[in-house]
């Protein structure tokens, strides 16, 4: 034991005579407080001090130290030593704030004992947190107490409860209802009978409703429109499981629906029944809209604001479940814009995406809220029309969508008109999976482009059967070009005046390996809708520039003549083509000319137009000015030998050709008729004459009269053959 005073005279006295039981027993304020001896002053004060102090030694919960004037521990009992894990040994005779100190209080702390030692008075106890200096910590429930002897303060007395466990507690319930209180998401808690006996700030922030008008009244008071029995199944579910979770239509105070996730838990007491219920509600509303919006990306168009692949793929798949239960036709339209390229080529991109987005726009005021309009991309689009009665139904739609496609779309600056090509596939007649029914549509729609744009064609067996040779055809058209399948055929032209050949017109030909010679009227078609044109035509432009080399240096100076596609003229890479074909074969540019279709002019395309000026800038001194010459009665400026089957277009209502613009590429105003690229014609500015080929060919040089080279039927217009 620790003991920190004497006996004191009278109590040595009392335990010779007899021990402690020889005290008399003292009653009144006396016997109630050991430090009260009822004349002032405290002869009896020690010895009552003694005996209670001596009972706290080894008090198993309070921990008992005092210090005197100086701040020097006087008593230290067991407790205290359990408390700070410092021995009373180790503790007597040292400073008080050198065995524990308060963190964050010391000042405070020395202060009131300051206080007591200047006021002699008790404070009132409180709670301070301590830390001893083998590093225990802990909150402690302080009482002090100052000791007089003979109305003079002796010592200071500490009787300390550790109440860490208590502190946690109540951390804990703060920061509870802290989160309880500041939760985002709305709290209610319920009794056992399911009714709400608190809610928290979030519940009125997000309801509307005031705590008074749900506390002691269920959730279903709330009016929250659901159907009977819900709650009733909710409650059954958190009898089995204790929790339950799902998504309610709310309504707030002031009637607005709105989206809640809802929580709910069954709290049960330490014998295992329920006391309590939690509910938490959270507003959903933003993410459902962003689950919407990430929804509608997903399935939408980004520029159009129409359905994409997906969501189309996903409607058709519903239509024809709706046609094998009730029987009901449907209709997939294939819809692709005719020579839209040439408006962003032209106008820019934004003014092609103020286009697409009026066409769509136009598309579907021409259907019904119930039929699905999609952007597949570019400048294709793909309709389904849902319970149609058949073809006639179909087709009237598909007239109000072309007509409306042909209307002028203001573009900002100016106004362009286009037309849309458009492809029929019936459900159930031409198929009855989706990839037949969209295959069949797609060959519908090219053949809706092959008989002259802007109109609509259903599909037939027949079109899916030129559809298959025409891309067996595309696929052998690239392997003709790397397998040097291709050839050119001259037809000369003659000044009538002198019979001298001055030019010839280079004829593409296709040997093809199973077919045989091939016209340019049946493959350059393909050629031009796969943009297998442009490699073709450049082969073309550098072969007729080697052979026109060759004959020169034999010592005739023939100008060679060659056509050009309405897709050459608007691709990029025709100036440089020209420019690396003549510096190849090291001709001038007058020995070269270009020749366009008429009507490629009339048509005032921008970008033909400026392809024309760019090869008309690069004329020479030498050059003939860019002109047109239509032919005048009665005069005849040359004759040529040319071909119905290489230019069939160009024929006038007369049999005479329709005017071409004809050039030497000195001055490069050249453009093409598109089924003759590189292939057939004579030009527009002369009439076309046929002669036999003696008449020709005795005034060419030998180099371009090979044997067994031209027709041996009198009267046929003659070639010169010339593979390269």
């Amino acid at each position: 034991m620790s003991k920190l005073l004497p006996d004191p005279p009278d109590r040595a006295a009392a335990r010779q005579a007899g021990g402690d039981e020889a005290l008399p027993a003292q009653t009144g304020p006396a016997a109630l407080n050991p430090l009260y001896d009822g004349a002032g002053d405290t002869p009896h004060a020690f010895g009552w001090l003694y005996h209670f102090v001596t009972a706290l030694e080894l008090a198993p919960v309070v921990a008992v130290h005092s210090m005197d004037r100086a701040g020097i521990i006087r008593f230290w009992n067991h407790a205290s030593e359990e408390l700070y894990g410092i021995r009373a040994a180790d503790a007597i005779g040292r400073a008080f704030r050198d065995v524990v100190f308060h963190p964050g209080r010391q000042t405070e702390f020395e202060d009131v004992i300051a206080t007591i030692w200047r006021t002699g008075q008790a404070p009132q106890a409180s709670d301070w947190l301590v830390q001893s200096t083998v590093g225990r910590r802990h909150w402690v429930y302080s009482c002090y107490y100052p000791v007089k002897h003979d109305h003079v303060m002796e010592e200071i007395f500490c009787m300390e409860v550790d109440i860490t466990a208590r502190k946690e507690a109540e951390t804990s319930l703060a920061q509870a209802a802290q989160v309880f209180q500041n939760a985002r998401d709305a709290i209610i808690m319920m009794d056992a009978q399911y009714r709400v006996r608190a809610v928290n700030g979030a519940f009125t922030s997000i309801t509307g409703h005031a705590p008074e008008q749900i506390i002691g009244h269920t959730l279903a008071s709330l009016g929250w429109g659901v159907d009977d029995g819900f709650y009733e199944r909710i409650w059954a579910e958190l009898e089995g499981t204790d929790h339950w979770e799902g998504e309610l239509a709310s309504a707030r105070s002031n009637g607005q629906r709105y989206p809640v996730r809802v929580t709910l838990t069954a709290i049960r007491d330490a014998h295992g029944d329920v006391s309590s219920y939690m509910a938490m509600l959270s507003d959903i509303s933003e993410r459902k809209r962003i689950e919407e919006q990430v929804r509608h990306q997903a399935e939408h168009d980004a520029l159009t604001g129409l359905p994409n692949r997906i969501l189309f793929l996903d409607r058709l798949h519903q239509a024809l479940a709706t046609w094998r239960r009730q029987g009901s036709c449907s209709a997939v339209m294939f819809l692709d814009l005719d020579k839209f390229k040439a408006i962003n080529d032209t106008y820019g991109h934004q003014a092609g995406d103020v286009v697409l987005r009026e066409v769509a726009a136009r598309v579907c005021a021409c259907v019904r809220q119930v039929d699905t309009i999609s952007r597949l991309g570019g400048d294709e689009f793909v309709v389904l029309l849902s319970d149609i009665k058949g073809a006639d139904q179909a087709a009237h739609v598909a007239v109000a969508i072309t007509q409306a496609v042909a209307l002028p779309i203001d573009i900002g600056a100016q106004e362009v008109t286009l037309s849309a090509s458009v492809g029929i596939a019936l459900c159930p007649d031409d198929g009855a999976d989706v990839e037949t029914l969209l295959h069949h549509a797609d060959v519908a729609m090219y053949h809706a482009k092959q008989n002259g744009r802007g109109t609509f064609r259903f599909f037939s067996p027949a079109m899916n059967a030129h559809m298959i040779e025409r891309v067996e055809l595309e696929n052998r058209l690239r392997q003709a070009l790397d397998g040097k399948e291709f050839m050119l055929q001259y037809q000369p032209e003659i000044e009538v005046a002198t019979g001298r050949v001055t030019s010839v017109e280079a004829l593409l030909r296709w040997r093809h390996p199973q077919r045989g010679l091939l016209l340019p009227h049946e493959f350059l078609p393909v050629a031009e809708d796969s943009g297998l044109i442009v490699p073709i035509g450049e082969w073309v432009l550098r072969a007729a520039c080697r052979r026109a080399r060759a004959w020169r240096h034999a010592g005739a100076a023939i100008t060679v003549a060659v056509n050009l596609s309405d897709v050459q003229l608007a691709h990029d890479g025709l100036l440089p083509a020209i420019d690396a074909a003549l510096e190849s074969a090291g001709l001038p540019p007058s020995a070269l000319e270009l020749e366009i279709a008429e009507d490629a002019l009339i048509r005032g395309e921008p970008a033909f137009r400026a392809t024309a000026l760019a090869l008309r800038a690069r004329c020479t001194a030498e050059c003939r000015p860019f002109r047109y010459r239509p032919v005048e009665p009665g005069s005849i400026a040359a004759l040529s030998t040319d071909q119905a089957e290489d230019r069939p277009q160009l024929r006038g209502r007369r049999g005479a050709r329709s005017g071409a613009c004809r050039h030497g590429a000195g001055h490069h105003c050249g453009s093409t008729q598109p089924a003759a690229t590189g292939g057939g014609g004579g030009r527009g500015d002369c009439r076309a004459a046929r002669l036999s080929a003696p008449a020709w060919v005795r005034r060419l040089p030998g180099v371009l009269c090979q044997r067994g080279q031209f027709p041996a039927k009198p009267g046929a217009a003659p070639a010169v053959s010339s593979e390269a």
